[in-house]
């Protein structure tokens, strides 16, 4: 990710606190329709570890963040969790996964950068793994408390995941407004 807001004390302490009541349960209710409970799950971008406790109820994951600061929390917060350093483009480990999910995080990177994490998240699926990502529905991109947000809607995303995963599912939902979230669930091609 670029800029520096997830990376010091005091931006991580406030995008916690100002965190604190969004969780991704109803996305995590979608994806346990396509993936077994107990699967192997990588969570890219695990940030406060919301979503991370939630997921951890039904199955074995490991989180990542590319903050040291967001894992310091993690490490601190869940110590019998497993948290890697990585960043969402180059998803840089040694294990496999059957399911691999991201609330929020993959609109931090370009296209070209998207199509190069797309491609890696297929390499370190097992046969017939499931992705589960939510992005920011809109167009074009704009810079955000320093930080790049791209913004897509569900064509552009079709489009982009369409040489490595089977689109299962691509809907609008509501975080803040009506319709201003997508959720992706796809299958490894």
């Amino acid at each position: 990710m670029n800029g520096e807001y997830y990376k010091t004390k005091e931006s991580v302490k406030e995008y916690i606190e100002l965190a604190k009541d969004v969780n991704g349960a109803e996305l995590i209710e979608k994806l346990k329709q396509v993936l077994p409970l107990k699967s192997d799950l990588l969570e890219i971008g695990s940030g406060p570890g919301t979503d991370w406790a939630i997921l951890n109820e039904s199955y074995t994951v490991t989180g990542s963040d590319n903050s040291s600061e967001f894992l310091n929390h993690l490490i601190a917060k869940y110590p019998n969790g497993e948290f890697l350093n990585m960043d969402a483009i180059t998803i840089k480990c040694e294990k496999t996964f059957d399911g691999i999910y991201s609330n929020k995080v993959l609109h931090h990177l370009k296209d070209n950068e998207l199509i190069k994490s797309i491609k890696r998240q297929s390499e370190i699926l097992n046969i017939d793994g499931i992705i589960c990502h939510s992005f920011w529905k809109g167009k074009d991109f704009e810079i955000f408390k320093g930080l790049y947000v791209n913004y897509h809607d569900e064509e552009k995303i079709k489009d982009i995941f369409k040489d490595y995963f089977e689109i299962l599912s691509i809907k609008s939902y509501q975080e803040f407004e009506e319709g201003d979230s997508i959720l992706l669930i796809g299958k490894k091609k």
